[in-house]
C-alpha cells in the first residue's frame, strides 16, 4: 500500500493532482481546499489512502495528516463513499469538521456537496465519540489533552468533560500538569 507520496507536481486540478516521484506519474484524487494550497507549487508531500477495488487502484492524498484521519473516519460511516468524504473535507477542515461533530451541528455538514439530511445525521452519529476538537485558542492545550485520552481509549464525550472539569484547577499548568488532573479525574 502507498502512505505517502513526495514529488514534483506535474499537474494541478480541482479534484486531482498528478505527482512525479522517481519518474512514475501518479494519479491523485485530492479535496478542492488540496487544489488551492497546492496550486502554484512545484513539489509536494501527500498523505495517501490506496483503496484497491475490482477494477482499479485509486489514491487519495492530503497534504495533511489530520485531515487524511478525517478522511478515514467519514469513509467508515456507513454509507458515506469517498467521493462525499472528499466533499466534506472541500467544505470544512478535520478542525471544523471535529467541531461540527462535537456541536451536532446538522446544517454545517449538509452544506457539503451530495451531504442531505440522512447523511448528514449518520455522519454526526457515528462520528459523535471518534472526533477530537484540537483547536481551541490556550484550549489548544485542552484539545491536546482530550485528543491524548482519546488515544488512551476514552470516549471523546468523556475525555472532554473531564479536561472541561479540571481546567479550573489546572491554572497555568503544562501538557503533564493537566494530563495527569483529567487521568487521575477518570481513574477514580
Amino acid at each position: 500500500m502507498i502512505g505517502r507520496l513526495e514529488g514534483r507536481l506535474h499537474r494541478v486540478d480541482p479534484g486531482t493532482v498528478l505527482i512525479d516521484v522517481g519518474g512514475v506519474g501518479y494519479l491523485v484524487s485530492t479535496t478542492l481546499r488540496a487544489f488551492q494550497e497546492l496550486t502554484n507549487r512545484e513539489s509536494a508531500t501527500l498523505w495517501i489512502h490506496t483503496q484497491v477495488r475490482d477494477d482499479a487502484i485509486v489514491l487519495f492524498g492530503f497534504p495533511d495528516r489530520l485531515e487524511l484521519e478525517a478522511f478515514l473516519k467519514l469513509i467508515g460511516v456507513a454509507g458515506i463513499g469517498p467521493r462525499i468524504a472528499l466533499a466534506v473535507l472541500s467544505a470544512l477542515t478535520a478542525d471544523e469538521l471535529a467541531e461540527t461533530v462535537a456541536a451536532g451541528d446538522l446544517a454545517r455538514l449538509q452544506r457539503s456537496p451530495g451531504v442531505g439530511r440522512k447523511t448528514a445525521e449518520r455522519i454526526l452519529l457515528e462520528l459523535k465519540d471518534k472526533m477530537a476538537v484540537t483547536s481551541m485558542g490556550r484550549g489548544d492545550l485542552r484539545g491536546d489533552v482530550v485528543s491524548a485520552l482519546v488515544n488512551l481509549g476514552y470516549s471523546q464525550r468523556d475525555a472532554q468533560r473531564t479536561v472541561d472539569a479540571v481546567w479550573p484547577e489546572a491554572g497555568d499548568g503544562d501538557l503533564g500538569d493537566l494530563l495527569r488532573l483529567a487521568l487521575q479525574k477518570l481513574t477514580r
